[in-house]
């Protein structure tokens, strides 16, 4: 009897971490250039230097209250065969910038373990990467600024306001802007949010905010002529 209440327990305990429920996607971009220029070197992709675009970070569940699930299911850890026809589109717009250079499967496999696992019960390995990437495409982040007169250049700054609007008169949703710093302490565009349903089809307004400043003028370095990358 011990032992057949202690494996109702168990069973119970692993069902309580798989099924953890989350209200909404934080839909996460990087800008390259703010990664690779700070203090932190970077490295470039084994398949070579990423295009100047904004790459995706992660779709990550959170909650209303700010807190958020992580690593939800040891037992279905990332398993590149069930994303491996997407390997071009996530290469071209999921890269690595992490030293040493790498393909880009530690990074994937660090976003399915940590926070895809948290979301299974909608969405499989396959569809979790999928879907990131089709928001990247809806998004449009890179268009939507640089039609806003928003362009990535060398020695010129936006305030806040301006590209929080651009990216809200793109797309209808209010963005939440994450600065990095650079090498001379200037705050740059580095990460944008984007909030998304639980379908991780739709954006929506966001519930909350995570923490986080930018200073009144915001760098956005270019990264077509870049040669930051550690080598």
């Amino acid at each position: 009897m011990k032992l057949l209440k202690l494996l109702v327990l168990q069973c119970f305990m692993v069902l309580s971490v798989v099924s953890k429920d989350f209200d909404f996607y934080y839909f996460v971009q990087q800008w390259p250039a703010s990664y690779c220029d700070t203090t932190k070197a970077c490295c470039y992709p084994i398949t070579g230097k990423p295009q100047e675009d904004f790459g995706i970070h992660g779709l990550w569940p959170n909650n209303k209250d700010g807190s958020y699930p992580t690593e939800c299911d040891s037992n279905n850890t990332f398993d590149y065969s069930q994303v491996v026809d997407l390997t071009s589109s996530l290469l071209e717009n999921w890269p690595t910038l992490a030293c040493p250079s790498a393909f880009g499967l530690t990074f994937w496999g660090h976003e399915w373990d940590k926070h895809g696992t948290c979301c299974e019960s909608y969405l499989d390995q396959h569809s979790y990467f999928a879907h990131a990437l089709l928001l990247k495409e809806k998004a449009n982040t890179l268009q939507s600024l640089v039609a806003a007169g928003i362009t990535p250049t060398d020695g010129k700054y936006y305030t806040l306001n301006e590209i929080k609007g651009a990216i809200k008169e793109a797309t209808g949703f209010t963005p939440w802007i994450d600065c990095n710093k650079d090498v001379f302490k200037q705050y740059q565009l580095y990460q944008i949010y984007m909030c998304v349903d639980k379908s991780a089809l739709h954006f929506i307004e966001c519930p909350v905010f995570p923490y986080g400043k930018c200073g009144s003028e915001i760098a956005f370095p270019s990264f077509s002529g870049s040669s930051l990358a550690a080598s």
